[in-house]
């Protein structure tokens, strides 16, 4: 989130400038270090070269690998504004969980209702032994199959009574 007011681009050239600076600190002392060094010739004077210069990489290894980093995350995050947009933008809809379990529940019904169905043509071109008793327990589940998924359609009875507060 952004403070209202600012943008963006506001803060990161804030950014830059505070790490620009950062970096033109870290320079200015190497080369104050040299110039001592090279004056004085004395060992100490090196070492203090040597330990600025180390200092200076690590704040350009830090510098440029937290940009890179933040330009990674960055473009990660617009990939995925990007990717999102048209599924918000198709319109959003708000599924009540209830009336999908709702619909799940009708669709396994239904698909038992085709089951038996497919056992009713299987029995009667089999013409078995035991034909007409399987038809008529597939024809019992199917009656009870639509009876459930029916009370499921119908609406359900309003409460009544006192509200409490």
């Amino acid at each position: 989130m952004e403070p209202l007011g600012s943008s963006a681009k506001q803060d990161k050239k804030v950014t830059l400038n505070a790490s620009t600076l950062a970096m033109a600190v870290m320079v200015i002392v190497l080369l104050v270090a040299v110039v001592f060094a090279a004056n004085s010739n004395e060992i100490v004077g090196w070492f203090v070269v040597v330990i600025s210069a180390g200092w200076l990489l690590l704040a350009a290894f830090m510098m440029f690998g937290l940009k890179r980093g933040a330009d990674k995350l960055n473009s990660s995050l617009r990939e995925a504004t990007a990717a999102a947009t048209p599924r918000a933008q198709s319109g959003s809809v708000i599924i009540d969980e209830s009336s999908s379990q709702r619909d799940m529940k009708l669709d396994h019904s239904f698909k038992i209702v085709q089951v038996q169905a497919r056992v009713i043509a299987e029995q009667r071109e089999a013409k078995g032994e035991d034909y007409e008793g399987m038809i008529d327990r597939a024809l019992e589940t199917i009656q009870m199959t639509a009876a459930n998924a029916r009370d499921m359609i119908k609406p359900a009875k309003p409460m009544d009574g006192e509200i409490i507060d």
